[in-house]
């Protein structure tokens, strides 16, 4: 194990690691939230502890170590060493690591805290947190982000005001009120990221207050912090991996168990219809087990969409938290021209999933509303984050956030 060490820090010195947000395929069910909450909150105050979990389905205990990095407002590599930011070690292997118990796909699950003994992060910022195999190469990357409140950040979403889109658009608009630090220059000092369900695929960063009053900025934007409403998400539950349910139309067991989603209807006319949703995350959980991280089984999930007829130069891929938003291989649809149904099928663990259906044309411009349209009635978490870089400063610091959620106006 000592040896393993020396080589594996070696190796870290001389190679270059950039971050992957694709895992490959054998790595299943990322996730990285605060512990001990509901939501799926990867943006926390400094000195709370987030978790990340993650399977692997080769099953055989492999050595995997983590790697944090601070980052920039804009997500490059921060100018400070690691011992400026981190009390500790800034890598090291996750000794929490248990085997599958009593399912027909054997895995490995690995889970690791911070802070831990090991590491502890002692300033605010965006954070990128890489695992890496045991010669130092980077298998995925996920990001969080540590603030402190010391400014008080108020946020207001609303249908939007522009006429063209009222009824598909939500607007932003926020204060941030920074009486306890002194802010010199506050169209160079400070940066704000505007995040849509703590999706950063569709951040909206580089605007500047509009306003300026003692101790308080104003965005009263109506335009340039507007979001598309999307629509709820789709869901199933196959936490009993054996039978069918509201959403899944048949279960079937074979080397593994195989679960079938009732087909969804792409009609022409979208119309907006009310339902709950967890804005396309996933929660494990299996009904007859006590541990789910290790006890949860894995299905082979079958989704397909019916049409009208094929999208031309347009590809359609299953979307959602389950692979961290990305368009892959793997989530891939493929039409058949004999039923008009677009098919796909990969593996899940058992739990609860939001997902939806979107396009990606031949420009890679994706559309997540092509298929289900955009309403401003939508339910939408929105988070607003301040970042604060003084003059002479070395790295972005988080001085405040802002949660809303838009419950929509019907």
């Amino acid at each position: 194990m000592k040896n393993t060490l020396i080589i594996f820090f070696f190796l870290l010195i001389f190679n270059s690691l950039n971050a992957q947000n694709v895992a490959p395929a054998n790595i299943k069910s990322i996730e990285l939230k605060a512990l001990g909450k509901t939501t799926f909150n990867h943006i926390i105050p400094l000195g709370n502890t987030i978790e990340l979990n993650f399977d692997d389905l080769d099953g055989d205990q492999k050595e995997y170590y983590y790697k944090i990095d601070l980052m920039t407002h804009d997500w490059k590599e921060s100018n400070l060493i690691s011992n400026q930011y981190i009390n500790g070690f800034q890598s090291n292997v996750i000794f929490n690591v248990e085997n599958s118990f009593n399912t027909f796909q054997n895995y490995t699950h690995y889970t690791v805290k911070f802070p831990n003994q090991n590491t502890r992060i002692t300033k605010s910022g965006n954070y990128r947190l890489s695992i890496l195999d045991d010669v130092g190469e980077v298998v995925f990357s996920r990001r969080f982000t540590l603030y402190e409140n010391i400014a008080t950040v108020g946020v207001s979403a609303s249908r939007s005001r522009n006429t063209k889109n009222m009824g598909k658009e939500q607007t932003i608009q926020f204060l941030v009120n920074h009486s306890r630090i002194q802010i010199n220059n506050p169209s160079q000092e400070i940066h704000v990221a505007i995040l849509q369900n703590e999706n950063w695929k569709s951040a909206i960063t580089k605007i500047r207050p509009q306003f300026y009053k003692p101790n308080q900025l104003i965005y009263n934007y109506t335009n340039k912090t507007n979001f598309w409403g999307g629509n709820e998400y789709l869901f199933f539950d196959n936490k009993n991996i054996r039978n069918a349910s509201v959403s899944i139309a048949r279960s079937e067991r074979k080397e593994i168990f195989h679960n079938y989603l009732y087909p969804y209807v792409n009609r022409e006319l979208k119309s907006y219809s009310y339902n709950p949703d967890i804005n396309g995350q996933f929660i494990i959980r299996n009904i007859e087990a006590l541990n789910p991280k290790t006890e949860a089984d894995y299905a082979m999930m079958h989704f397909s969409l019916e049409v009208a007829q094929k999208f031309e130069d347009k590809e359609v891929y299953v979307y959602g938290a389950f692979n961290n938003f990305n368009l892959t291989e793997e989530n891939k649809m493929i039409f058949d021209p004999s039923t008009n149904y677009y098919t796909t099928n990969f593996l899940l663990k058992q739990g609860f999933y939001n997902y939806t259906f979107v396009t990606k044309s031949s420009e890679d411009l994706i559309s997540e509303s092509e298929i289900r349209g955009n309403f401003s009635e939508t339910e939408n978490i929105y988070t607003v984050i301040v970042y604060h870089k003084a003059f002479g400063s070395l790295f972005d610091r988080v001085i405040g956030v802002g949660t809303i959620q838009h419950n929509g106006e019907r």
